[in-house]
């Protein structure tokens, strides 16, 4: 005979109890989905190479690789942990629909060289984002988020920026004004969030705590540092944009690895292969930060130093150790794999196969071909290394 207490137990949630889970950790179909269209973003070379598709793709690819394939990780994460370190209610299905349907629409746009439409979807995406962290922030909040959240805040304001620049016609034919916008888009977008998360949850995927302040005078310390940073980083991406390139370069360069030392104890406690992955990501991001200046000719090919090995690695990375705390195997984030080890050397692959033709111009079919495949299977194998964390639930929680 079974108590009642066990039926329950063995009931199976209702589907809106189910949705409310999805909508309270949206980082599960914001990845799946983010890894997806990256493979599919990527893929436009070989195609294109293959003369199977009747467009350059370099705006479609440049578009998909960052408003789709890192949107959905900035997006996943921050409606994910933002409300809970505010000690928030979490985001509902109706949000995570109104999120998710932009996500896509603006993906399909850029596929389909919709590039208005992609830039506006996108903007409403990350505005309706923010307004809905805001307001729980300010309304609703039980905690303080941590002031390194500034940074996030930042990259989210730094991507609406970008994309609207964007959207002006003006924009396309002054070379200051789009190159203004790229860096804010492009790297803007990305960076500042990889700083202002980063110095919260490096230090737990390094075997300590997490990096928020442990007191009052902490915090101002920290917002200090944020603000400075934030400050640094776009006056950098002007100072590039309006002829000061080696010094926008070494601002934001300093501004970024400064930041990081300052505020992460780079000292692991706890190894394994993702840690080395992380080490990996920041060393490559860091070269791409700063080899463009002197080879500044040649910086689009050497800047995936950073768009790839940096922030793409980085986001997988990152974004392994949310499937793992999130499914309750917080520990298996530490594990020495042979199957990490493989995506992650497949990333630093990708990261300088698509950096040499800024050296060996002859190369640059090849190596796009080259580094779009390699890049197609690393993503698809941490897919499947995933496959079932996607829909794993932590039991604690």
């Amino acid at each position: 005979m079974n108590f009642p207490a066990c039926k329950h137990r063995l009931q199976k949630p209702k589907p809106s109890s189910r949705w409310r889970w999805l909508a309270a950790e949206p980082y599960r179909v914001f990845f799946l989905s983010g890894a997806l269209w990256s493979i599919l973003g990527v893929s436009l070379w070989p195609l294109f190479y293959a003369q199977q598709l009747g467009f350059y793709p370099n705006f479609a690819h440049a578009r998909l690789m960052i408003e789709a394939f890192g949107s959905a990780f900035v997006v996943g994460f921050l409606g994910t942990a933002g409300p809970r370190m505010a000690s928030a209610p979490k985001l509902t299905p109706l949000e995570l629909f109104w999120l998710f349907s932009l996500h896509q629409a603006s993906a399909v746009s850029h596929l389909r060289l919709q590039h208005l439409w992609g830039d506006a979807l996108f903007i409403m995406l990350l505005v309706s984002l923010l307004l809905s962290l805001v307001i729980r922030v300010l309304k609703y909040r039980k905690e303080t988020p941590p002031p390194q959240m500034l940074l996030a805040l930042t990259g989210l304001a730094c991507g609406i920026a970008g994309a609207s620049l964007m959207l002006a016609p003006a924009t396309l034919q002054n070379a200051q004004s789009f190159r203004l916008a790229t860096l804010l888009l492009y790297q803007g977008f990305l960076l500042c969030p990889v700083l202002g998360i980063g110095s919260f949850i490096f230090p737990r995927m390094l075997g300590g705590d997490f990096g928020d302040p442990k007191n009052d005078a902490q915090s101002k310390v920290k917002l200090m540092r944020a603000i400075s940073a934030a400050l640094l980083l776009v006056g950098s991406f002007f100072l590039e944009a309006f002829g000061h390139i080696t010094l926008g370069y070494a601002v934001r360069a300093v501004a970024a690895a400064g930041y990081l030392l300052i505020e992460v104890q780079w000292k692991s406690k706890q190894g394994g292969s993702l840690t080395t992955g992380l080490i990996w990501a920041m060393g490559l991001g860091l070269l791409g930060l700063v080899l463009p200046a002197p080879f500044y000719a040649q910086h689009v090919s050497i800047e995936h130093l950073l768009y790839i090995g940096g922030f793409g690695l980085l986001i997988l990375v990152v974004a392994s150790r949310v499937l793992f705390g999130h499914s309750g195997d917080l520990e298996g984030f530490f594990l020495r794999s042979r199957w990490v080890r493989l995506w992650v050397f497949l990333a630093v692959l990708t990261a300088a196969t698509r950096a040499t033709p800024a050296w060996v111009p002859s190369t640059t079919i090849s190596h796009h071909i080259y580094a779009a495949s390699t890049w197609g299977i690393l993503a698809l194998l941490w897919l499947i290394w995933h496959r079932r964390r996607f829909l794993q639930r932590d039991e604690k929680e």
